[in-house]
């Protein structure tokens, strides 16, 4: 019998009460993802879990049903965790839990909710950050902290199954629910991202307000073994974070979601404390790479709580590669104001 997650935390989480309190969030977490999943299953009571409130989010998304429901259910779960700040896509402030708490979780509940209606698979991400007393005087503070900072990390996949794909600084483990068993099991440990790939993950319909760098990467891609990169590439996109993250941690790949030139997207699109960093860190852990176009994500300092960046993770090469398409000697990029400086992040 595989071994199960709450072995792993006491075996991996014991060496200070900072981290046992980290896995008893780690559980707590576990247990909101399952009610969570219960909710989806049942479809939620005969609610329309993908209608719209009618609210918007700290984004200006209008928010979905199942939305606002992931979002009280892992409130309710930091709570229980004694964690000092909650921080998540679906509201506008960082909410104070505890004076006294060690820790901040930033959070999306609900990844992908746009796939809600269609019955693809979505998830939740989440990023623990260590507390300090200046961030008790600065509250605000704790979510400018850089991804480097992470005690843990990891995202729930709300698909056929329901898995926890999770770092805590030893590799990144998957672990899988079995209501048989009546918790998390593992089911991978230490995967490694493959080093080469042959698949990419971008939404095609926004090439045509791409910089020319990354239409270049695209279309040396899509030249196939005829082209540079002499060998056929494919093309997988979910458009749910999660969904495509955990298909590169199982069979390699890259992902972009690049900033563009249309208004609200020349920063990128992708939130930087709760989806890019927790997938950084997951990614790095897993042997792979993650930067924002040139910079390494982990070592951006956030402005704000709900930070965008341009975003591109997955294998370690292919990541690296995208880089020198960014910073070619040619000065195409200065072509574009998007990327003066060639780099995915300059608006």
């Amino acid at each position: 019998m595989s071994s199960s997650l709450d072995a792993y935390l006491r075996s991996a989480l014991d060496a200070d009460e900072g981290q046992r309190q980290i896995a008893e969030a780690i559980r707590h977490l576990c247990t909101a993802s399952i009610k969570v999943r219960n909710t989806i299953i049942e479809g939620g009571s005969g609610n329309d879990l993908g209608g719209q409130r009618g609210d918007s989010n700290s984004d200006g998304d209008i928010q979905k049903e199942l939305d606002v429901i992931a979002d009280k259910a892992f409130l309710q779960a930091a709570r229980d965790s004694s964690f000092a700040f909650f921080g998540s896509e679906e509201q506008d402030e960082a909410v104070t839990l505890s004076k006294d708490g060690l820790h901040a979780i930033a959070i999306d509940p609900l990844d992908g909710s746009s796939n809600i209606s269609t019955n693809v698979s979505i998830g939740t991400i989440f990023s623990i950050l260590p507390v300090t007393d200046a961030h008790r005087k600065n509250p605000k503070s704790v979510f400018e902290q850089k991804g480097a900072n992470q005690l843990a990390a990891g995202f729930f996949t709300y698909g056929p199954q329901l898995q926890l794909v999770l770092t805590v600084g030893n590799g990144t483990h998957v672990f899988l629910f079995s209501p048989k068993f009546g918790g998390f099991v593992e089911q991978a440990a230490s995967v490694m991202v493959a080093d080469r790939s042959r698949e990419f993950s971008a939404n095609m319909s926004n090439y045509r307000h791409w910089d020319v760098h990354i239409r270049n990467y695209i279309d040396d891609c899509l030249a196939g073994a005829e082209g540079p990169r002499e060998r056929d590439f494919g093309m997988r996109y979910v458009g749910s974070l999660v969904a495509d993250a955990y298909r590169i941690l199982q069979r390699g790949g890259v992902f972009l979601y690049p900033g563009d030139e249309r208004k609200g997207y020349q920063k990128g699109r992708l939130r930087l404390m709760y989806e890019a960093n927790p997938v950084a860190m997951l990614m790095e852990q897993a042997g792979g790479a993650a930067t924002d176009g040139a910079r390494r994500i982990l070592d951006i300092e956030p402005e704000s709580l709900h930070v965008r960046t341009p975003l591109v993770f997955g294998s370690k090469r292919e990541v690296e590669r995208i880089g020198r398409y960014m910073t070619d000697s040619d000065a195409l990029a200065e072509r574009s104001p998007l990327f003066g400086k060639r780099t995915l992040f300059r608006p």
